[in-house]
């Protein structure tokens, strides 16, 4: 309660009436797989466009190199080509794969290395260039190797300085600052005092300017200093950076200019190429290197990376179709109950019963399986190849949420960059697929390659269709995030009138835009709260129990049309 201690009028505000709910994304996808360059551990990147992958992750991998592992790219593209706006990416790398540095350059002061492993940090080279960030004329020498300048502002304990009279040139290190006085290890030889108007004698900083070059990527880091103290230490300056990562190995404490340490001698400009970088090979990879490890926050790999991520709600590991590597994605989709999987087929299973061989591995809602691979053109050898459908399904699926909805099954839908399929599938084979919960994909004439399938891999028939399973993670999700004020709040009729009106309001909007099925509200869903969902001991024990109702739209899978002949008497 308020105080009310002197009398007036006070105009206070309360709410009282329902919190509306926003839907949550269902478009949004997440791939993990091979690539050129990129981060392999912490968060997943966000990547908004082929042109954003090709900058953070690199180009096309090679069909020699890494086979069925290279279609991570290829997918990404596809998911963008077919409708997909934003998707998160984690990059997997072999084992085997090793990071460019400079090792190879004995007594180097500075230890520079690519910012992820694979042979792209081959081609990066790192120029170093004097610099300085600050100059004084020294106005007064005291005794003790003190000098009154006549600005100290960026001069610091630690660093190396130049003091220029004329030609001739003599380096120190700074021992101490305070206002304008600053302490120099040694003493400067002659006279240093100028109070000129246009002084000649000046007192310079000594550091460097460090360019890092990749390709077209450029990134200038100015005025970095090997002083620890100083806030232009060149580790946290190129902390930052996205190509390369520097440390400083051994910087002496001599009165020399960082970049003749660095170079080893007087130079006016040093370069540094970077080498020892390896892609790994496919034959290293396994199963695990896709599952991932849990090493804490921010340091999660594969799959494991994805748990910090509660945006993404469709998952994909294109072209790996190792059980073990498809059974830890679904299990993930499950616990967390946010994602679904698109699982592909090998591509040599293109009979019927090798096929149902690797479907009878799985029985969830939580994911589908996608048949046969598709024929795109490939940039990189410029010519059509056979890719997994998971990057074109998750395209479809996003472009369906986003123009229809999530009620909307994502089938019957035509793919966009498709030629043509690995194996054309007839009606009399879909008949023992279909059933089963293997999404064909087939070609029509005059129709194009179209999407024909709906079906969850999961036995309960309540969850066969995949719609009605991304709508129920919609719901769910939503009121999730909506709901979150309603924790500690008093747990009485009040607050449980005001959830019910809240979640009422969201099912209503979401039975308008046709995700539910019935005449009016009422048939379309319900929401009980209150004393018959609740007992005393679920109240004295802080559990609020909302029983949620709804009816979703189920997909026509098969229309039938019955036609019978109509005679003139009747």
């Amino acid at each position: 309660m308020a105080e009310y201690l002197s009398p007036g009028v006070y105009v206070e505000e309360f709410e009282s009436g329902a919190k509306p709910l926003e839907g949550v994304s269902t478009s949004t996808a997440g791939f993990i797989g091979l690539a050129a360059r990129g981060p392999v551990e912490g968060l997943p990147q966000l990547i908004t466009s082929p042109a954003d992958f090709g900058r953070v992750y690199g180009s096309y991998l090679s069909e020699n190199a890494f086979g069925s592992y290279r279609f991570l790219a290829y997918a990404v593209n596809q998911f963008f080509t077919n409708g997909g706006s934003r998707c998160f990416i984690t990059r997997v790398a072999p084992s085997d794969a090793k990071t460019a540095s400079n090792e190879t350059q004995k007594d180097s002061v500075l230890s520079i290395a690519a910012k992820n492993p694979g042979a792209w940090g081959n081609q990066i080279r790192v120029v170093i260039v004097p610099a300085s960030k600050a100059k004084t004329p020294i106005f007064e020498a005291s005794e003790g190797n003190r000098y009154r300048v006549k600005n100290a502002a960026g001069f610091y304990a630690g660093d190396v300085v130049v003091f220029a009279n004329g030609t001739e040139k003599q380096y120190n290190r700074i021992v101490s600052v305070h206002d304008q006085v600053i302490e120099l290890a040694e003493e400067l030889k002659g006279d240093v005092v100028d109070t000129a108007l246009v002084p000649t004698k000046v007192l310079s900083t000594s550091e460097f300017t460090v360019n890092v070059l990749y390709g077209t990527e450029s990134e200038t880091y100015e005025k970095a200093s090997l002083n620890p103290e100083a806030p232009n230490y060149v580790e946290k300056l190129i902390s930052r950076s996205n190509i390369a990562t520097v440390q400083v190995l051994k910087a002496s404490d001599a009165n020399v200019a960082p970049l003749e340490q660095i170079a080893g001698a007087d130079a006016a400009v040093f370069e540094i190429l970077l080498s020892g970088g390896s892609d790994g090979t496919a034959a290293s990879l396994s199963a695990a290197d896709f599952i991932g490890e849990d090493f804490g926050p921010g340091k999660r790999t594969g799959i494991q990376s994805f748990i910090d991520n509660d945006v993404v709600s469709i998952m994909a590991i294109p072209g790996v179709t190792d059980p073990n590597v498809q059974l830890s994605l679904v299990a993930h989709c499950e616990i967390l109950g946010s994602r679904f999987a698109i699982l592909d087929l090998p591509r040599e299973a293109t009979k019927v019963q090798d096929v149902l061989a690797h479907r009878d591995l799985f029985d969830s809602s939580y994911c589908a399986l996608y048949n046969p691979w598709l024929q795109v053109f490939d940039p990189l050898d410029k010519r059509n190849i056979f890719v997994p459908p998971s990057g074109t399904i998750a395209g479809v699926y996003s472009r369906s949420d986003t123009t229809r909805g999530v009620q909307k099954a994502p089938a019957n839908e035509t793919l966009r960059g498709v030629v043509g399929l690995d194996v054309q599938y007839n009606n009399g084979e879909q008949d023992i697929l279909n059933p089963a919960g293997v999404n064909l994909i087939r070609a029509f004439t005059g129709q194009g390659i179209r999407v024909w399938g709906a079906r969850t891999c999961s036995s309960n028939t309540l969850w066969k269709y995949i719609n009605v399973r991304r709508l129920f993670i919609f719901i769910e999700g939503s009121i999730k995030n909506g709901s979150s004020w309603v924790v500690f709040e008093p747990n009485t009729e009040q607050l449980w009138a005001r959830v019910q009106r809240t979640i009422e309001a969201f099912l209503t909007r979401v039975w308008r835009d046709g995700a539910l099925s019935g005449t009016n509200p009422s048939e379309a869903f319900y929401v009980e709260i209150g004393r018959s969902t609740m007992t005393q001991d679920d109240i004295d024990n802080g559990r609020l129990i909302c029983v949620i109702g709804v009816a979703p739209v189920k997909p026509a899978e098969f229309v039938v049309f019955r036609i019978t002949q109509k005679t003139g008497s009747e």
